[in-house]
């Protein structure tokens, strides 16, 4: 009888200890997930009922647009989700300047500096000493480091792929020589909508995305290109319309020796955007979606010889 109680006993305090242990787990779990959420580890999707039946289909690219989503390893890439979650993300502004490095791209770096700004640079091939100085200014203080040929000749540039393909690795080459940056962002002097080059666009479009170079275009113009006379705050006030409606903003500058009022319109440009709530100013970087004005149509096909 007294070995049977002392049984029960022990059975009883076990049991007690081991509910306790269950209990510390569970609420362990349930702390974890709730920091796994606080975190962004998971993100829920909101789906209603009626919604239900079509997620498949919107997640395979009907009414979708690119986001990003947080893996395990905590790695970003770019996931589709539904239309509707697009009015949570905030408008995302890129400041970018073509033709430089020039005089005036320094005094561009002063200004984003002083904002905090991170910017895009769509450069082209000097060698004087002002220039390479530049690059490396460009590359140290976190701005990106982009292509806009090497010649800016139009005429040389479209000849013929051989000649663009040319062109683009000098220029390439070149920028890794001085900065050890291998720049994977080309923008196409004139767009990749130009009608003057003599070579089919799709083509030179081809052959960028076959070497990993993403090529990007812009959706608002500051007007800078036109005339070299407009005023600072017409510069401004070109941006601020154009951005209107827009959740992803590329805009197109220049930072060549004659664009003065760019330079000088910035610091307005730069205030209003930062004063917006729903607005950040980024850098092109691998998970910018690309604004382009042509697309590859054919990405099935190859580079042949005869391109060449």
């Amino acid at each position: 009888m007294e070995a049977n109680r002392k049984k029960k006993k022990r059975n009883r305090h076990l049991s007690h200890r081991l509910a306790g242990v269950t209990g510390t787990l569970a609420v362990i779990a349930a702390v974890g997930l709730c920091m796994a959420f606080e975190f962004g580890v998971f993100r829920l999707i909101p789906v209603s009922s009626k919604e239900e039946e079509a997620v498949s289909q919107e997640l395979l690219g009907q009414g979708s647009f690119y986001a990003e989503q947080i893996e395990d390893s905590g790695r970003r890439k770019q996931e589709t989700l539904p239309e509707g979650n697009r009015a949570e993300e905030k408008r995302q502004v890129y400041l970018t300047f073509d033709d430089g490095p020039s005089k005036n791209t320094d005094r561009i770096l002063d200004i984003l500096k002083e904002y905090d700004v991170k910017a895009t640079f769509f450069v082209v091939g000097k060698t004087d000493a002002s220039s390479v100085r530049a690059y490396k200014r460009i590359v140290e203080e976190g701005h990106t480091l982009g292509m806009h040929s090497y010649s800016h000749n139009y005429q040389e540039l479209y000849g013929s792929l051989q000649s663009f393909s040319k062109d683009l690795a000098k220029l390439q080459e070149y920028l890794y020589d001085l900065t050890g940056v291998w720049s994977r962002y080309y923008r196409f002097p004139g767009g990749s909508s130009n009608t003057v080059s003599a070579t089919d666009m799709q083509i030179l479009i081809r052959y960028l995305n076959e070497n990993g170079i993403c090529y990007y275009d812009w959706n608002v113009a500051s007007g800078d290109a036109v005339s070299s006379k407009l005023s600072a705050e017409v510069i401004t006030q070109n941006c601020m319309t154009q951005i209107e409606g827009k959740k992803e903003c590329m805009i197109l500058f220049h930072d060549a020796s004659d664009k003065g009022s760019t330079v000088d319109a910035l610091p307005m440009l730069i205030e209003q955007l930062q004063s917006m709530e729903d607005t950040e100013i980024l850098p092109v970087t691998d998970d910018t979606h690309p604004v382009q004005h042509v697309t590859d149509q054919n990405k099935n096909s190859k580079i042949r010889m005869e391109d060449m």
